[in-house]
């Protein structure tokens, strides 16, 4: 059975993968393993091991504590958000997300405040 931390590390590599355009051939190759590994990595069927989580996280430019943001949330079942488990996995939400950072910043911050006020009449 997969443990919760290792499916949130693993989500945590594939979002900060995705965001900065890598594959997961390149960050393979980047760390010396096969792109099958990261694939398990990613799915929390493998559990990452402190130095192998070091060197991802410096192939993704990001410190370890990246892994593991959010990660008391995560574990919190029931939370009353209608948020998916795994937004991670919705293409839509990160072509969404992937759209609203190519957008000039202060833009983006209208665009987020416009967003904000939405949800909270909705």
């Amino acid at each position: 059975m997969k443990h919760p931390v290792d499916v949130h590390v693993g989500k945590r590599i594939r979002h900060r993968r995705w965001i900065s355009g890598t594959t997961q051939q390149q960050l393979a190759d980047q760390v010396g393993i096969k792109f099958q590994q990261i694939q398990k990595y990613e799915t929390g069927m493998n559990r990452v091991s402190a130095s192998r989580l070091w060197d991802i996280a410096h192939a993704l430019g990001v410190d370890v504590s990246f892994f593991f943001e959010g990660l008391d949330a995560a574990l919190i079942e029931g939370d009353g958000t209608s948020m998916p488990s795994d937004i991670l996995s919705d293409k839509e939400a990160l072509d969404l997300l992937r759209s609203y950072y190519a957008i000039p910043e202060n833009q983006r911050r209208r665009l987020f405040d416009l967003a904000r006020v939405l949800s909270e009449a909705a």
